[in-house]
């Protein structure tokens, strides 16, 4: 299985072939961030899905964030431009989850913390918390995920 940042690598190649500007300038721009961050610090690393995933995400962020800017500033042509990248780096990220679907997960985190005999309050906010926000990983907001694991403890 090739990873996200090998996923990128080749379809640079394939919005060149297909002429697709605004898809091939945001992949490379968006390649070039994460060489700069494999690259910055006294050693260099090599990141993984989920750091690549995060800074997609923050990338995405970024991008929504300028063409709100500019859509309050008039400029309607610079903000499509803008969502224009930012729906293409969204394409490299994993499909959201909705409430209910963390709302399982975090049901099954708390019984098999059950079935393993820990005793559920509040307290044990982080150890419900681990394993799912290990599964929930950058698909859903993770203040919500507490708030949700926070009511779930509140009713045991």
């Amino acid at each position: 299985m090739t990873t996200l940042k090998e996923r990128l690598h080749a379809d640079v190649v394939t919005h060149m072939k297909d002429r697709n500007k605004v898809a091939l300038t945001t992949v490379r721009n968006v390649l070039g961030e994460i060489e700069t961050r494999e690259k910055s610090g006294k050693t260099p690393i090599v990141l993984d899905d989920a750091q690549v995933t995060a800074l997609l995400q923050k990338e995405a962020a970024k991008r929504r964030d300028t063409a709100r800017i500019y859509t309050e500033a008039g400029e309607a042509e610079r903000a499509a431009a803008e969502i224009a990248e930012a729906e293409v780096i969204e394409a490299y990220l994993p499909k959201p989850l909705t409430a209910a679907e963390v709302e399982t997960i975090v049901d099954e985190a708390i019984a098999a913390l059950k079935a393993d005999g820990v005793e559920l309050s509040l307290r044990q906010l982080g150890a419900v918390m681990k394993p799912v926000t290990a599964t929930v990983a950058g698909r859903f907001d993770g203040k919500a995920v507490s708030e949700i694991v926070r009511n779930r403890l509140a009713q045991q």
